[in-house]
């Protein structure tokens, strides 16, 4: 049987924050690993006050 189209998995990523730890720096360089791995962003988990607490990729699942 051949994987379920709609069967994902998930991957979260932290991004990660400058010296000041209040202002996130770029995650472009990890964003393009993951996105050659296969992952494609999501959705955003922010925090209530404002900024990004996680950035949430998928990518369909192996499963043969």
């Amino acid at each position: 049987m051949a994987g379920d189209p709609d069967a994902w998995e998930y991957e979260t990523l932290e991004p990660p924050r400058g010296e000041t730890k209040k202002e996130a720096t770029d995650p472009k360089a990890e964003l393009n690993e993951l996105g050659a791995e296969g992952w494609e962003l999501v959705e955003t988990v922010d925090y209530v006050g404002g900024g990004t607490k996680f950035l949430v990729l998928r990518r369909p699942t192996d499963e043969s």
